[in-house]
């Protein structure tokens, strides 16, 4: 077969553009619906993080999680709790935003190697009398998506990036009277999602492409 080979890459290509798509504008959704909600998204949030805590604790006393590492995860929770101290607004400088990022990472090569490594000696001790006793592919995808993943894209999408905070109150002053003296002007620049800032900038990006290359007109719009 020559044709169905081809077909089934093309098909993929498409499927991951289409998928890569679907993504960004749920990012952009909800970097927005956060942005009108902020008080109850705050809310949500916190709740989630002390509700993923405990669900940590249950899983080593109940299914003798490893201790040590629930301790990491459990403390990466708790340093994610301090970035909403002053949420939505964060600074990408900031040493407590800088250490969540580097604990994502963390939790994420810890725990794939603990389940790596609970498979393998599952599968040498294994008879074929014996069912191993290894969590399945879905229970292993669960709890990377609610115990590791969950709290960071929750973060990611909510958070807003300081350089764009709204204008203070002098600010707003000055703004506005410029504004009474000149016949015009803007109050200030909007705060702005970072997952919103990521996906406009990639549409930039993509734009700037599209122009350079002639596929695109530059007063067009993606």
């Amino acid at each position: 077969m020559w044709i169905l080979p081809l077909v089934g890459y093309i098909g993929s290509i498409v499927g991951f553009g289409f998928m890569t798509l679907a993504i960004a504008s749920g990012l952009y959704y909800l970097s927005e619906l956060v942005e009108e909600h902020t008080v109850v998204a705050k809310r949500f949030l916190s709740k989630l993080i002390y509700s993923i805590m405990v669900l940590q604790l249950l899983l080593c006393a109940v299914d003798r999680f490893p201790f040590w590492l629930t301790v990491l995860g459990i403390f990466s929770h708790f340093i994610y709790l301090g970035n909403m101290r002053r949420f939505p607004f964060v600074k990408l400088t900031d040493p407590l935003f800088l250490t969540s990022c580097g604990l994502v990472l963390i939790n994420h090569y810890v725990w794939f190697k603990h389940f790596s490594h609970r498979q393998e000696r599952a599968y040498q001790n294994y008879s074929y009398y014996d069912t191993p006793d290894i969590p399945s592919f879905t229970e292993i995808a669960s709890y990377f998506g609610l115990c590791v993943w969950l709290v960071p894209f929750a973060l990611f999408v909510s958070l807003s990036a300081s350089d764009n905070i709204l204008p203070t109150m002098g600010s707003e002053a000055s703004s506005s009277s410029s504004a009474s003296v000149g016949g015009g002007g803007s109050s200030g620049r909007e705060k702005k999602g970072l997952a919103k800032a990521l996906v406009d900038n990639i549409r930039g990006a993509i734009a700037g492409v599209g122009a350079v290359t002639g596929l695109k007109k530059p007063e067009d719009r993606l």
